[in-house]
């Protein structure tokens, strides 16, 4: 197999057989806990993040709430995700942002999101797809190695990655594609764990082993 496109038709095929069903991985309950809690999962597993949500939106599951806790409050709850001082100086002040000019509503744009802070567009590309329902297609370092493993681009960064697999699947399939390259990668295809034999995808789009080697470096 070697056409990009044949290879993202395949891929597209067999992930819908694998995943028909693609809940969310991070349990939220609304665009404003999504919106924290995929702020929390930079550089920290989805697992510890559930863990350590309920903890923090017991308190303040709102930005009104939110901006009634210290950032020292924010910041010794969400401290087992990492990068806490950071993250907690962001949770506060994009609250503060949300009441002060969207009525305490999470925006429902790619610049008013990027806009806030601690929110790149990766995280604004969940939120819009995953809350709003609106088309995008966030790239993680995951699925950008996996995309350069597979042979669906020769992208540097997530952003060129990004923009290559939205020329080659349907809009309409991105959002749901982006997890089930997630659910993919986790269970069959880690991040530095795969040998281009170990798993369908791999063995049948003519592993890049160079790629893969690289990342193992």
């Amino acid at each position: 197999m070697t056409l990009k496109q044949d290879k993202a038709d395949f891929i597209a095929l067999r992930l819908e057989e694998l995943y028909p069903e693609t809940p969310i991985p991070l349990d939220h309950c609304d665009p404003y806990t999504l919106l924290i809690a995929v702020l929390l999962s930079a550089q920290c597993t989805d697992v510890r993040v559930n863990k350590i949500t309920p903890l923090l939106f017991a308190k303040a599951n709102n930005p009104k709430d939110m901006v009634n806790l210290s950032i020292v409050e924010i910041e010794s709850i969400i401290r087992p995700c990492g990068l806490a001082p950071r993250k907690a100086k962001a949770i506060y002040e994009l609250s503060k942002i949300l009441l002060e000019s969207f009525n305490g509503n999470v925006p429902n744009t790619f610049s008013d999101l990027e806009n806030l802070p601690g929110v790149g567009h990766k995280t604004a590309s969940v939120v819009m797809a995953q809350a709003f329902g609106i088309a995008a297609f966030p790239v993680d370092t995951h699925i950008h190695r996996l995309a350069q493993r597979w042979g669906l681009t020769n992208g540097k960064s997530v952003e060129q990655t990004e923009s290559d697999l939205k020329k080659l699947f349907p809009k309409e399939k991105w959002n749901k594609l982006h997890l089930q390259i997630i659910f993919y990668g986790r269970e069959y295809c880690t991040a530095r764990g795969c040998d281009g034999l170990s798993c369908q995808i791999c063995s049948a789009v003519n592993f890049n082993k160079k790629i893969a080697n690289q990342w193992k470096k």
